[in-house]
């Protein structure tokens, strides 16, 4: 790897609480933002919970195109963005170094160098660039409605979760219903060999049967093995308001009638429009959860008919890779 390849830079943009999450919900909507730049935005310290910044990491040096992006986040808002480079590391695997484990009900997800919980499933899940470590409220809130659904009586047979990440939801689905089948999915590709590697820590199989966990890099519902393994009673979908707000249809043609739709990645603040594509669809809020900033909502298919999850369809020749 040259050295052009493993530089990091960053751009920091300070700002109010109220000024740094419009520019999170802006980021949402840029469906033309470049996926090398990562954002994120966070309080500047504890005791200070209305400043907040604005950091977006790139692995390489900024060029003029960055900085505009950057600067359209905001509107017509004056910020002034700060720009250095940082030291030649994995810096997401960095920061995630020494997180403390994390309890979301039945749950405990931490990294190798922690003990496992006897009281809890436990998930190994390392630092990576992969979302899903279980340490943002989404993530947690999932794997907490999860359990929820389990003690409300959810049957899953045929599982999938869409954005998947480090696999980490779909993990639980297996641990919750070990019979069923299950679907992973992301839209980038990095993801795979993430995914791969949690599978093998955690005692998981990869492959199309029951009880396995098949692994695909798709956009979206638009995939032939997304669609040839459905239609599944259980989609679970951690990502932004806005693709939730577009696939909304494409999920519930997805689930069987009565099937369950688990969605995070949105703000209370977008909780109403999400929730409105899903009523026009077809889907109804079933319970709902607040997490900090962060609303976890399950929702439900209509029922139109007596169709029940069965086994899925068979794989396509060239997606047999497991």
């Amino acid at each position: 790897m040259n050295d052009e390849q493993v530089q990091n830079w960053k751009i920091t943009v300070f700002g109010s609480r109220e000024v740094i999450q419009a520019a999170l919900i802006a980021h949402e909507d840029a469906f033309d933002w470049d996926f090398e730049l990562v954002i994120a935005g966070c309080e500047v310290a504890k005791d200070q919970p209305e400043d907040w910044k604005l950091e977006v990491y790139l692995p390489r040096e900024p060029l003029e195109q960055d900085f505009v992006a950057v600067e359209n986040l905001f509107g017509e808002e004056e910020v002034e963005l700060i720009f250095e480079q940082l030291p030649d590391i994995d810096w997401i695997t960095e920061s995630q170094q020494g997180l403390e484990p994390i309890y979301a009900d039945r749950f405990c997800v931490h990294i190798p160098e922690r003990e496992p919980s006897p009281d809890h499933i436990n998930f190994v899940i390392p630092a990576s660039r992969a979302f899903g470590t279980g340490h943002h409220e989404t993530t947690a809130g999932c794997l907490a409605m999860l359990s929820q659904m389990k003690r409300e009586g959810t049957i899953a047979r045929n599982v999938a979760d869409i954005g998947t990440g480090t696999g980490l939801l779909a993990f639980a689905a297996l641990r919750l219903w070990p019979q069923a089948y299950a679907t992973a999915s992301d839209i980038d590709e990095a993801c795979v060999g993430v995914v791969e590697y949690n599978v093998q820590e955690n005692g998981f199989k990869l492959g199309a049967k029951a009880g396995e966990l098949a692994m695909v890099v798709a956009d979206g519902m638009d995939d032939p093995v997304l669609q040839s393994r459905g239609p599944y009673d259980l989609l679970i979908a951690n990502i932004l308001a806005g693709p939730l707000i577009e696939l909304a249809p494409d999920f519930a043609k997805a689930l069987v009638p009565g099937g369950n739709l688990l969605l995070a990645g949105l703000l209370a603040t977008q909780e109403a429009q999400v929730r409105a594509a899903c009523r026009r669809a077809g889907l109804r809020l079933a319970r709902r959860e607040q997490r900090g900033d962060w609303s976890i909502l399950w929702l439900r298919k209509r029922r139109y008919g007596g169709i029940r999850a069965s086994r899925p369809g068979q794989l396509p020749e060239w997606s047999r890779k497991w």
